[in-house]
């Protein structure tokens, strides 16, 4: 990862390449990137051509302070690109690697064209491979159809288990929408069950007009209350067992170190999206004429994510906070969301609120005491998962009337929380 400002003036920065553009053998009803192909002339072949990839890897390796580079890879489909493209995407990063330096290649891919030899392949290359899935076959196949409408979930579960008998390192995202944000407990334990340990909730939400969404979208409120009952279940039975990418942000900033997730983060631009034709935009959301920066076959990365509309673009994420964002108490979280997201008016008519505001605001104070005595586990050097127990023993007392002042049941004159409620074991 690489940009202007740290080691040999170069500060981190991030492209997500997408070889073959918007296409994809799925239909998701959501899925805002299938009208990207808007973009190109009709019977544009949206195939990623030699000399693009060459010159990307050659640029965005030479722009990377090293010495390790991650590469990303998304869509559309990707692996409809082939094993050929990426075993060639294999052979440019060696070829252009220096000496003693390493890479990684993140593959985010629907799952359904996963087979034998794709899967050995990744797992020999150690690629990272995130599969999109939405819960049990009546959520996923809700709004995931293939292009005849018809249900996905059984391929893309067979592609999950290919992975998983193959050892390759993988996660699920998982999107939250209209028809399963109602069921938490019954996505998380699915995917759970499915021996997913990694995973991420990425919000549906659809703009329609100055301020409304599509009916598929999510709830704000339902978003939060969605990761709140999630949270509950995680904080008590699966805390280093099971990795949800924004409660694992989530403890990271309540410890005091900074987000690394950009809709966290006080300001953006770093993460920058490479479209098939050597395209580079301001964000895999902002894959607009207005946002696009160049192309890679005529200026340097580095250059790009540098230039004045994108610095403009990524520090307007903090400068653009209407006063109900700059004063909120949760701020040193959110920081106002993503800016796709902030097309809604507060109450005193300030442009720039998110959309999902009232979701994440419930979702933050929900959490707020677990995350603080998550947080304090780490200062002391336990095992973040000894908090688990912890608050186990604190439903338990509750449940049995005894509060965390009250004397402890043992007998030793102690107050509660003084005593068996900080135990390290049960």
């Amino acid at each position: 990862m690489a940009g202007l400002g740290v080691a040999g003036g170069v500060l981190p920065f991030h492209v997500m390449a997408k070889p073959i553009g918007p296409v994809c053998n799925l239909d998701c009803t959501y899925c805002y990137y299938l009208r990207k192909d808007a973009l190109y002339a009709h019977g544009e072949d949206f195939r990623m051509r030699e000399e693009v990839l060459e010159r990307f890897i050659r640029d965005y390796v030479a722009a990377n302070p090293g010495p390790h580079v991650d590469f990303a890879w998304q869509g559309g489909e990707p692996t409809l690109m082939g094993l050929d493209f990426f075993r060639r995407v294999v052979a440019l990063q060696r070829q252009y690697l220096p000496p003693g330096w390493t890479c990684g290649n993140a593959l985010q891919t629907n799952g359904t064209l996963l087979d034998e030899e794709w899967c050995a392949f990744l797992r020999q290359q150690r690629f990272l491979v995130g599969i999109s899935m939405d819960g049990p076959p009546e959520l996923h196949d809700h709004y995931r159809v293939d292009k005849r409408g018809r249900p996905t979930h059984a391929a893309v579960l067979r592609g999950l288990h290919l992975l998983q008998r193959h050892g390759v390192e993988h996660n699920v995202l998982c999107t939250v929408h209209h028809a399963n944000a109602p069921h938490p407990l019954e996505v998380y334990r699915y995917l759970r069950g499915a021996g997913v340990t990694w995973l991420q909730f990425i919000p549906i939400v659809e703009q329609c007009g100055a301020e409304g969404v599509s009916d598929r979208s999510v709830e704000p409120e339902e978003y939060g209350a969605f990761l709140s009952a999630i949270f509950d279940e995680w904080i008590r039975h699966d805390v280093g067992r099971v990795f949800v990418q924004i409660f694992e942000e989530c403890a990271t900033v309540w410890a005091g170190m900074p987000a690394s997730l950009c809709v966290l983060q006080e300001t953006c631009g770093r993460g920058l999206v490479m479209e098939h034709n050597g395209d580079v935009y301001a964000c895999d959301h902002f894959v607009l004429p207005e946002y696009r920066l160049g192309n890679v076959s005529a200026a340097g990365l580095a250059e790009m994510v540098a230039a004045p509309e994108q610095t403009a673009f990524g520090l307007g994420k903090r400068d653009a906070l209407p006063r109900v964002c700059r004063e909120c108490d949760v701020r040193f979280i959110c920081n106002g969301g993503c800016p796709k997201e902030r097309f809604v008016r507060s109450a005193d008519g300030e442009p720039g609120l998110s959309y999902l505001c009232a979701g994440y605001r419930r979702f933050f104070h929900h959490a707020d005491p677990y995350l603080r005595r998550l947080a304090g586990i780490w200062r002391r050097g336990l095992p973040p998962g000894s908090v688990m127990a912890e608050i186990r023993r604190e439903d338990a007392a509750r449940r049995a009337g005894i509060g965390r002042n009250d004397p402890c049941p043992c007998g030793s004159g102690r107050k509660y929380k003084r005593c068996c409620l900080g135990k390290s074991g049960l």
